[in-house]
């Protein structure tokens, strides 16, 4: 099975306004390693939902099943796919307030694109010198700013 590194952040300018994604897809190991960049963004956004579309747009990049390893500084993200995500299936995308779950058109294909993975969902806290969350802080900024 192959294994994926994949660095996520999400940037909105303001909240709601204009946001930007930013992610890293790295595969391979040893010397012969690949990096591949993603952006994009919209003219009126949240940051969760930019934080979600960084991890949605990386997942689509892969073409076969992997052994993946997501790293990302949002626990929207973490937390909802490691503690909330089957619970709100269960609740007919409910959450626990039987409120209706906010983005669950972003959190119902994060879900299916991630079933055919082996994924560790990893959260670090951001600004913090990681230097693929940084640069992927860089490209989510950069791709909001377009959209001033």
């Amino acid at each position: 099975m192959n294994r994926v590194e994949i660095f996520t952040d999400g940037s909105c300018l303001g909240n709601p306004g204009p946001g930007g994604w930013g992610s890293i897809i790295r595969t391979g190991s040893g010397g012969s390693k690949n990096e591949i960049e993603l952006s994009g963004g919209k003219k009126m956004t949240t940051n969760n939902e930019m934080e979600l579309s960084a991890v949605v747009e990386a997942l689509r990049g892969l073409k076969e099943p992997s052994e993946v390893s997501v790293t990302s500084d949002s626990q929207y993200v973490v937390k909802g796919m490691t503690s909330w995500v089957k619970g709100w299936i269960k609740n007919g995308w409910k959450t626990a307030a039987k409120k209706p779950v906010k983005n669950r058109e972003l959190w119902e294909e994060l879900h299916n694109l991630s079933t055919p993975h082996k994924i560790d969902w990893i959260w670090i806290r951001g600004h913090s010198g990681h230097s693929e969350n940084e640069r992927c802080d860089i490209l989510a900024n950069d791709a909001a700013s377009q959209y001033r």
